[in-house]
C-alpha cells in the first residue's frame, strides 16, 4: 500500500526518496499547489472545449479561419522580442530527459537542446523525477554520467541552450492527485523546471524557456500565458522572463497560428512544424471523413500540398510577427554500412534544404549524428545571417482552408499496413516499458509515428476502404496481419527479447485502439494505466 503525503491539498502517492526530496522541496511544492490551485478547472474546461469543437467536426463541419479573430489577422503587431540566446536556432536536438542523453545533446553541434517530459518520454514516477534532477544538474554545469564499462560523461563548455518541452493539456500526472483527480503532468513538469532553474538561468544570460506541444486552440495559448504571467509575478520577475515556442502540431491550430502568437506575445517566441502529430492530428480530427483518408505513411511527405502549404503559412505568419518559424524532425538514424548512410544523409540533406529554402529558421534533429549535416544546410542558407526573419513570403498567394485540408494523394499498401502494425507494437511495447524514444528500422521513434501507424488503420477499417491489391481492410484482417507481424518481431528481436518484454501487453492495446468503434485520442493515455 502506498503512502500518502498531504502537502496543502497535493497528495503524492510515492513515498519521498532521496531523489524526490532534492526536487519536491517544501517551497516547490507550494508553487505547484498554487498553479494547480488556480489553473486546473481552466485547463479542464479547455479539455471540454476540444471535445465539442470535435463533434463538430465529427459531424460534418471542417475546419477554418475563425471569422470573430479576423482583426487580430489582419492587424498590425508584434511579439514582445526574442532573448538573445535564442536568436539562432539554425539546428536543435530532442529527446529525452535521461542522464548520458541530456549530456550528450548539450554537447552535440546544436544551438539548442529541446529536453523532452513528452512525446520521446514514458513518463514513469522515476524517470520524471530523475528528469528535474538531471536538469538541474545540466543548468547548474555539474551533470556527470559514468557508463558500466567506467566511460565518463561530462559537459563541455558552450553547451546548446535549453528549452524545456513539459507534457500537453491532456496528459495526467498520475502520481500528485488534488481534490481527489490527478494534476495537469503539464503543470507538474512546468512548475519544478522553473522553480529550480530560473534563477541559475538568469544569472547565466539564458532564461526559462519552454516548449508547449499538442496545442489545439488559442485559448489554450491564452491559459498558458495566464500561467506564465502568475508565475513572473510570484517571483517578481519582468514580465516575458518566461518564453515559449509553440508546437503546431495539431490541425485545428493551424488557423489559429495568429491568435495563439497574439495571446502568447509577451511570452512567445517562435511556432514549430510538429510534423509527425500534424500528421496524424490531420487523421484524427478529420476521422469520419471519408474523402480525406491518408495513405501509407510512408507517401505523406512534406511535398505533399496540404503539408508544403502548412510549412509555408507558418513561415509567413511567424516573421509578419516577428517570431521563429521552426522546422520538423529529422528522424533518421546514422547507419554504420557507409551505404546505408549515405542514403540517409542524402535524404536529410534534401529535407532540410526544402525547409531552409522555404524560410524556416532553424530545425530538428533526433541524433547527434545528422547535426553536421544539417548544421552545413542552414549555415549555406543563413550567411551572415542568425535567422531566417526577413524572409517574409510576401508574395505568396494566400493559403486557403481547402488547401490545408487537401486530401492527400497515394496508394494504401499491404507492406504499409505491415510495417504500420510492427512500428507501432513495437513502439508501445517500449513505451509502456518505460522508454519513450526508440530507434526502429533506422528511425529514432517517438509517439507520434506509433499514433500514425495505429490511427491510419483504425480510418482504413472505419471507413471500409481497400488496399492496392483490392484486400478490403477489415477488423479481421487487422488481427490476421497483427498475429503474423508478431511473429516477424519475434524472429527479429530474437526469443530472448521478445520473451522478455512486453509485447503480448502491447499487441493487446493495438488491437483494442484500432479495432474499438470510438477513436481514441492518444494512445499514450491508456499507456499510461500500464506504466509504473
Amino acid at each position: 500500500m502506498t503512502e500518502q503525503i498531504a502537502s496543502r491539498e497535493l497528495a503524492f502517492t510515492r513515498q519521498f526518496s532521496t531523489a524526490e526530496k532534492k526536487i519536491l522541496t517544501h517551497d516547490a511544492v507550494e508553487f505547484l499547489t498554487d498553479l494547480v490551485s488556480q489553473f486546473t478547472a481552466p485547463r479542464n474546461q479547455l479539455l471540454q472545449v476540444r471535445l465539442a469543437a470535435q463533434q463538430k467536426i465529427d459531424h460534418g463541419e471542417l475546419p477554418d479561419f475563425i471569422s470573430e479573430t479576423a482583426s487580430i489577422r489582419n492587424g498590425d503587431w508584434k511579439i514582445l522580442g526574442v532573448p538573445d540566446d535564442l536568436l539562432d536556432r539554425r539546428v536543435e536536438i530532442t529527446g529525452p530527459v535521461e542522464r548520458k542523453m541530456v549530456i550528450n545533446a548539450l554537447n552535440a553541434n546544436v544551438k539548442v537542446f529541446m529536453a523532452d517530459f513528452e512525446d520521446s518520454l514514458a513518463p514513469s514516477w522515476d524517470k520524471v523525477i530523475d528528469g528535474q534532477i538531471n536538469l538541474r544538474d545540466a543548468v547548474n554545469g555539474t551533470i556527470s554520467y559514468t557508463n558500466e564499462s567506467g566511460k565518463i560523461y561530462q559537459l563541455q563548455p558552450n553547451p546548446a541552450v535549453l528549452i524545456c518541452r513539459v507534457r500537453g493539456l491532456h496528459l495526467p500526472e498520475k502520481h500528485v492527485q488534488w481534490q481527489g483527480e490527478a494534476i495537469p503532468g503539464g503543470l507538474f513538469d512546468f512548475a519544478l523546471y522553473f522553480f529550480h532553474n530560473y534563477r541559475t538561468l538568469l544569472e547565466k544570460g539564458s532564461g526559462p524557456y519552454f516548449y508547449l506541444p499538442k496545442t489545439q486552440s488559442y485559448q489554450e495559448a491564452a491559459w498558458w500565458s495566464d500561467v506564465f504571467s502568475f508565475t513572473e509575478d510570484r517571483f517578481e520577475l519582468p514580465r516575458g522572463t518566461i518564453k515559449a515556442t509553440v508546437l503546431i502540431e495539431t490541425l485545428p491550430a493551424v488557423f489559429q497560428m495568429d491568435e495563439i502568437l497574439y495571446h502568447l506575445r509577451d511570452h512567445i517566441v517562435g511556432l514549430n512544424c510538429g510534423r509527425w502529430d500534424y500528421i496524424f492530428s490531420y487523421i484524427k480530427t478529420l476521422k469520419n471523413h471519408p474523402d480525406r483518408v491518408l495513405p501509407d505513411r510512408q507517401s505523406v511527405t512534406m511535398e505533399k500540398p496540404f503539408l508544403s502549404a502548412y510549412s509555408r503559412l507558418l513561415i509567413k505568419t511567424c516573421h509578419r510577427r516577428g517570431a521563429f518559424a521552426m522546422g520538423g524532425m529529422a528522424a533518421f538514424i546514422p547507419s554504420k554500412d557507409t551505404q546505408r548512410n549515405a542514403w540517409v544523409l542524402d535524404r536529410v540533406r534534401a529535407d532540410k534544404q526544402l525547409e531552409a529554402d522555404n524560410g524556416h529558421d532553424g530545425t530538428w534533429v533526433a541524433h547527434p549524428g545528422l547535426a553536421d549535416t544539417v548544421m552545413d544546410v542552414f549555415n549555406r542558407a543563413l550567411g551572415e545571417r542568425k535567422n531566417q526573419l526577413d524572409v517574409l513570403r510576401e508574395e505568396d498567394a494566400p493559403i486557403p482552408a481547402e488547401l490545408l485540408l487537401q486530401a492527400c494523394e497515394g496508394k494504401r499498401t499491404e507492406e504499409g499496413m505491415r510495417a504500420n502494425i510492427r512500428v507501432a507494437v513495437q513502439y508501445i511495447e517500449a513505451w509502456i516499458s518505460g522508454n519513450g524514444c526508440v530507434p526502429i528500422y533506422g528511425l529514432m521513434e517517438d509517439a507520434a509515428t506509433a499514433e500514425i501507424s495505429r490511427t491510419s488503420i483504425w480510418q482504413w477499417i472505419h471507413h471500409g476502404k481497400t488496399l492496392s491489391d483490392g484486400q478490403p481492410v477489415t477488423a479481421s484482417l487487422f488481427r490476421e496481419m497483427l498475429a503474423q507481424e508478431m511473429r516477424v518481431i519475434q524472429e527479429e528481436l530474437g526469443e530472448q527479447r521478445f520473451s522478455s518484454g512486453r509485447f503480448d501487453d502491447a499487441a493487446r492495446l493495438m488491437e483494442r485502439i484500432t479495432t474499438q468503434d470510438e477513436l481514441i485520442d492518444f494512445l499514450t493515455l491508456p499507456g499510461y494505466a500500464l506504466l509504473a
